[in-house]
């Protein structure tokens, strides 16, 4: 078998279908990319079981047939390559590559294509369009909120709900939590799954910056995402979501209204004087002013600083884990952010004031004890 493609062509496809592939010593095989030649095309895959991305590209061959080849190896000489056509040829019966760059050549083994693992296809699905800036907004704003925690699986991922009114997208980690919610794009029937998070690492790398569409099917065990020439297909994770509209508090009625920017800015210098273990800032509002403070026992190190802010409820004192604030302000939009109070052991809502009208971001972030030594 033989075939000629441009170095960066390859590389470029090699590389967006590489986060797929699993360094496992159990099964080598997932070390390697799966070439498959056939009309003038090679389809690339790589897999680790549970998350599979292919990629496709056309390529100059007369012939047909698969191969195995080891991804590192065949990414690191790549990468030092120059733009140039690149031909490979491999033995049918051996495996062997051989590659033939300018004046270079490389060899090394592959394997059978035949025992690369099978990449599964779509059945019994149903399926939606997203546009691919919808996507990627709602990874953007809910992976970061995902938790590691592998003893509780349902939360290592972001929960779908699909329903013929509005498209939700729902991330948490016991600590904080963030609901996105899109209006203009629709299901025809209501359902619900959860997405693991490598799967959606890697659609977020590889979604265009054009806004073109994505093609989603789903069925009871997989979800699978299509879009110009990429196939990602990924296990949904098999448990029950927690209810997570019984935790966000509907009665808030101290509203503090603040610059974004400015208290992002505020967090991050004031959480350098932090406890390093806890983060634990403390917010103290009153009237329009809110003063943020931070103190480590162990270092005799604190910080305070005042800002301005509009607040509408009774005088509040309040901790916080900065680090938490500070993922969510950071994606978070708009120049004002909405911060929803009720009581100081109850959770708080951060909300950007200005919302595209066909979105709705909510993010939760739950307070921590005050010890009130300052």
């Amino acid at each position: 078998m033989r075939f000629i493609v441009s170095t960066s062509t390859l590389l470029k496809h090699l590389q967006t279908v590489n986060g797929a592939s699993s360094s496992s010593t159990v099964l080598p095989i997932l070390e390697n990319f799966l070439f498959e030649i056939k009309d003038g095309n090679l389809t690339i895959s790589a897999t680790d079981l549970q998350t599979s991305m292919t990629t496709a590209l056309a390529v100059e061959s007369k012939e047909e047939g698969k191969v195995a080849v080891p991804s590192k190896i065949l990414l690191d000489t790549l990468k030092t390559l120059p733009d140039q056509p690149i031909a490979f040829n491999i033995d049918d019966s051996t495996f062997a590559i051989e590659i033939s760059a300018g004046d270079g050549k490389y060899k090394l083994s592959g394997e059978n294509g035949d025992d690369f693992p099978k990449i599964p296809v779509v059945e019994n699905a149903s399926s939606v369009n997203l546009p691919a800036s919808v996507l990627t907004e709602a990874i953007t704003k809910t992976i970061f909120a995902v938790s590691n925690d592998e003893l509780r699986p349902a939360m290592t991922g972001v929960f779908c709900q699909l329903s013929p009114q509005h498209i939700t997208f729902v991330a948490t980690d016991a600590h904080k939590l963030v609901r996105y919610r899109r209006t203009d794009s629709k299901a025809d029937k209501a359902t619900s799954f959860i997405l693991p998070k490598k799967a959606l690492t890697l659609l977020k790398a590889a979604l265009p910056s054009t806004d073109i569409n994505v093609s989603v099917d789903y069925n009871a065990t997989s979800a699978f995402f299509k879009f110009e020439n990429i196939n990602l297909v990924c296990r949904l994770i098999d448990e029950r979501y927690p209810d997570y509209e019984a935790v966000i508090p509907t009665n808030n009625p101290n509203k503090l209204i603040i610059d974004r920017g400015l208290f992002l800015n505020t967090l991050r210098r004031v959480v350098i004087f932090a406890n390093k273990t806890t983060h634990q800032v403390r917010l103290k509002i009153s009237g329009s002013e809110l003063n943020i403070s931070s103190e480590d026992l162990d270092f005799a190190n604190e910080a305070h600083e005042r800002l301005s802010c509009q607040y509408d409820g009774e005088d509040l004192e309040i901790g916080f884990n900065a680090r938490f604030l500070i993922e969510m302000l950071s994606n978070l939009s708009g120049d004002e952010v909405t911060l929803e109070l009720s009581t100081p052991n109850r959770a708080g809502l951060l909300i950007p004031q200005t919302n595209d009208e066909n979105e709705d971001v909510l993010m939760l972030v739950m307070p921590v004890m005050l010890n009130n030594s300052y």
